[in-house]
């Protein structure tokens, strides 16, 4: 625990102006960041009595061992630039929103040549039209499904409308008039375009133009003794209706507003929004956070725009903002939401009529889901701090180990070998810190020399990084020249492999080779799920029914699927290796318009050089080079299909997926740092 003063400014030092403060803990993490009108005030008062202060506030100053700031112009660049920080460097004690669950949306591709309607989640996308987010992937479904009969809009996959288009059948939608069948040329993708962009205007709010318009055709059809499509049409208004009643009319002025309402105790917080366009609500959303600051409701409200607002452009920021409380002071936020949208906005507090009645219905659902959260979370917190303390108890630890990292080995046969690194924090995952290692210093499979070079390399890198900033000697930045954390710089408390006492004696070898003696170390057995430590010969056997055991298998599960994911992407890649890939100079381009004119491998290596050199791109000298490499090369054994023992001919290492005609299946995802794929 540090002292504050030992690490307090001089109150000459800090400058009495706007901008954003970060404080870091001893290994140079950033831990909490903030904002200021004016910095020497607020930073003040972190440096008062302990007793005075906010326990977390409290437990946040004794965690830091610095602080730092930046000056700004403004409050709005201030308030900017604080959001930017809170996302990049996620620090432990600020206000973090978690959502509740992953939220569906209704997306139009306005971006693709013909837009599809389709249910998205994750991060929006550049290009595409956003409704919701609803509560549940069915009612959007429900809601595509009536509108379909008036805006029969394009809803396959890529795959489907090709595959259409490649033998002029359309889908089953075509057929029942629920597309409009572009794939077949039915409609032009221009008129398309314009019926997903009246789709988009109708999801937008603008729903009594269309039916007016529908109801005008009707009576059309009817004093033109036209019945059958007058029916139709009238069938279309109920579906239309229909769709419409799915979401009631709140406000009768045709509002565009969110209405968001925090309820929070000492501890948490929780946040609901509804999303009100056209006087209907068109989405809603939770949002729960722990209170590891002392912070007032305005603050909170401020922290939930950020988030709700701080990717959204233009008409995703709507024209009135209604809270239970204005953040202080108001015009900074109110500011940086007109620069998001790029018009006025309007933040303000009901105080009377339907908007106040609608805020208070939005207030009971966040006290509804502030109690719910609270009752899975109680379960939740005691569980992982049981499981923390049965853990050091049983590895007779000093403390619980709030930082775990998992190894396992993974390999097919003694090739690929690679290795993972996950990493789990006060017993949660921490998927931005995973690691993924190949190895390097011997050929063959031996699971005990992997471990050992893994452990190695991981532990070489941080004492490197530790010595190169002078970490011993003085407190300096164990982060990259952009402020980023260095990928091996925070040592855990608990190091667990996947094996039982050969591969722990050999992670424990190759700690004692470089000196650390302060990290402990288990390995998990499959077998017996039994805990094995380095110099004893008898196992440490948890209760099948302990909690540590569990937080052991989950850690150990994870790094097994993080590790063989990893394998089975290098093993992918390099079954699909071609001949063509040794071939000088020819690049990927070329590649590709070879297997289009031969449609693979095999007949192109049949092929005679003026047959080669009919392919755009290939001269004589390179036709040549290529049927050389091609004869050397050794054929690829035939490709079985192991569900009817079927040789395929056709397809060869190096075809371009789908050049046969013939639909295939997705290879293995490369996996990127930290992601779970």
């Amino acid at each position: 625990m540090a002292d504050p003063s030992s690490y307090r400014p001089a109150s000459g030092q800090i400058p009495d102006s706007p901008g954003v403060y970060k404080f870091r803990d001893e290994h140079r993490r950033v831990i909490y960041v903030g904002k200021a009108k004016s910095l020497r005030q607020r930073l003040a008062n972190y440096f008062q009595d302990l007793a005075n202060l906010h326990p977390r506030t409290r437990t946040m100053v004794t965690t830091a061992a610095s602080v730092e700031w930046t000056v700004v112009s403004t409050e709005v660049e201030a308030l900017q630039l604080e959001y930017t920080w809170i996302k990049e460097f996620d620090p432990r004690f600020n206000v973090k929103y978690r959502d509740d669950k992953s939220y569906p949306y209704l997306a139009v591709t306005m971006n693709e040549e013909i837009p599809r309607v389709q249910v998205m989640r994750g991060h929006k996308r550049k290009g595409v039209r956003y409704f919701g987010p609803y509560g549940h992937a069915w009612a959007i479904r429900d809601t595509v499904d009536l509108l379909l009969r008036v805006f029969p809009v394009r809803t396959c996959s890529a795959g489907v409308l090709k595959n259409a288009a490649r033998t002029g059948r359309p889908c089953l939608l075509g057929y029942i008039g629920k597309c409009s069948a572009p794939c077949v040329g039915r409609i032009s993708p221009e008129d398309h375009r314009e019926l997903a962009e009246d789709f988009c205007a109708f999801m937008a709010g603008r729903t009594g133009t269309y039916l007016r318009r529908l109801e005008h055709r009707m009576r059309e059809a009817a004093e033109e003794m036209e019945y059958e499509r007058a029916a139709r049409l009238r069938d279309d208004i109920e579906a239309l209706k229909k769709a419409m009643e799915k979401s009631a009319v709140v406000l009768t002025d045709a509002t565009d507003a969110d209405f968001i309402a925090v309820a929070e105790d000492e501890l948490e917080a929780a946040v609901q929004i509804f999303h009100v366009r056209g006087g209907r609500i068109r989405g809603q959303r939770g949002w729960v956070t722990d209170k590891v600051e002392d912070v007032t409701t305005g603050a909170l409200v401020e922290h939930a725009l950020q988030q709700l607002y701080g990717e959204e452009t233009g008409d995703s920021v709507p024209r009135e903002v209604l809270v239970p409380a204005l953040p202080d002071p108001i015009e900074p936020v109110q500011d940086w939401l007109t620069g998001r949208r790029g018009a006025g906005v309007s933040l303000r507090v009901p105080q009377r009529g339907d908007k106040k009645a609608l805020m208070e219905t939005v207030q009971r659902n966040a006290q509804q889901a502030l109690a719910l959260h609270k009752t899975k979370r109680a379960s939740d917190l005691t569980t992982r701090s049981r499981a923390l303390e049965e853990i050091a108890g049983a590895l007779d630890l000093d403390s619980v180990p709030l930082r775990i990292e998992c190894y396992d080995i993974s390999h097919l046969q003694g090739e690929d070998v690679v290795a993972s690194m996950v990493v789990f924090e006060d017993g949660l995952q921490r998927k931005s810190e995973y690691r993924r290692f190949q190895i390097k210093g011997f050929e063959g499979q031996d699971d005990v020399r992997s471990m050992h070079e893994v452990i190695t390399r991981r532990f070489k890198r941080y004492l490197a990084e530790k010595e190169k900033t002078g970490e011993w000697a003085q407190e300096q930045a164990l982060t990259e020249d952009d402020g980023r954390p260095k990928r091996f710089a925070y040592p855990p408390q608990l190091v667990v492999v996947d094996g039982g006492q050969p591969q722990v004696a050999a992670a424990k070898r190759a700690l004692d080779e470089l000196g650390l003696d302060d990290i402990a170390v288990c390995g998990l057995a499959k077998r017996l799920e039994e805990v094995w430590l380095p110099d004893d010969d008898d196992p440490v056997v948890l209760p099948r029914t302990s909690e540590g055991l569990y937080l052991l298998q989950r850690v150990r599960d994870e790094a097994h699927r993080f590790a063989i994911t990893y394998q089975r992407a290098k093993r992918a890649k390099r079954i699909r290796t071609s001949p063509l890939d040794d071939v000088p100079g020819l690049g990927d381009t070329r590649k590709q318009a070879l297997i289009k004119h031969f449609g693979s491998v095999r007949k192109l290596r049949s092929a005679t050089i003026d047959q080669i050199r009919e392919v755009p791109g290939i001269g004589r000298k390179t036709a040549e080079t290529i049927a050389v490499a091609l004869a050397q090369a050794a054929p690829a054994a035939p490709a079985v299909n192991t569900a009817t023992g079927e040789i395929m001919e056709e397809e060869e290492p190096g075809a371009t997926p789908g050049s046969s005609g013939e639909p295939v299946t997705a290879g293995v995802p490369d996996e990127r740092r930290g992601q779970d794929t």
